[in-house]
């Protein structure tokens, strides 16, 4: 059996114990929730990165995502826009 292409929505968050950081989480998680019917949250998670000099750096970071319920080619043009979307209302 072939597998599908579905589309997967991921937002990566910083782990910080601010409230406007509990309160951008809590709002991705409703909104995948409410538009795909669910959402998977994964805590403290290490990220790695090269800092300005080249030198490793890490930091905490939580996952939020939700797999949508259609295929990703056929619906490239709207997981675009609506990725778009939410990146303009983070900011």
């Amino acid at each position: 059996m072939p597998l599908s292409k579905k589309a997967r929505i991921e937002v990566y968050l910083p782990d910080k114990p601010k409230p406007a950081n509990r309160r951008l989480q809590k709002t991705f998680e409703n909104e995948f929730l409410q538009t795909f019917g669910g959402a998977t949250v994964i805590k403290n998670i290490k990220g790695l990165y090269l800092s300005v000099d080249g030198k490793t750096d890490s930091d905490r970071i939580n996952l939020v995502y939700a797999d949508a319920p259609f295929d990703f080619d056929a619906n490239f043009k709207a997981l675009s826009k609506y990725a778009d979307e939410l990146r303009e209302f983070t900011l």
